[in-house]
């Protein structure tokens, strides 16, 4: 049985929506449909990858004050890695829109893979922590993908 609310993975793949509608919107939108929708995507994909490092501060904040931290993570690297990816999000979306996409896809799977390292201190449910790494991945690939598949559309396919 997966640990998971339903609710929680229904959300988590809704938010998926905006990414392959976008990255369709990108491909087969006559222009300047194409275009809006591209720094659309850009927006929400600088949105998710903000939200995505938050998560590190959500949870230290949630344990703030209960215990002194066990190791350098907690005490610093979390908060640091918390604000990191929407500072590099916020430069992504204003260079060129097709790098902006890849440094967009890139961010959200480095956070991706530093996650699956430290989520260890946020979950005391080993079980829970396992399946919430693994809805991370495949939403993560999806996200990563229509990131990328927009940008080529841009810089290969677009007249």
């Amino acid at each position: 049985m997966n640990p998971l609310p339903p609710l929680v993975r229904k959300l988590a793949y809704a938010g998926l929506i905006p990414f392959i509608g976008l990255a369709l919107m990108v491909q087969l939108a006559p222009t300047p449909i194409n275009y809006l929708s591209a720094e659309s995507l850009a927006g929400y994909g600088a949105i998710i990858t903000a939200f995505m490092g938050a998560i590190h501060w959500g949870a230290n904040l949630h344990t703030l004050g209960n215990n002194p931290p066990s190791d350098k993570w907690e005490a610093r690297n979390a908060w640091i890695w918390g604000v990191t990816p929407a500072i590099i999000a916020w430069v992504a979306l204003h260079i060129y829109i097709p790098v902006g996409l890849v440094i967009l896809a890139s961010i959200l799977l480095i956070q991706r893979n530093i996650d699956v390292d430290t989520y260890q201190y946020y979950f005391t449910n080993d079980e829970a922590r396992i399946a919430f790494i693994k809805l991370r991945k495949h939403l993560t690939y999806v996200s990563a993908f229509c990131l990328v598949w927009a940008a080529l559309v841009i810089l290969f396919v677009q007249v």
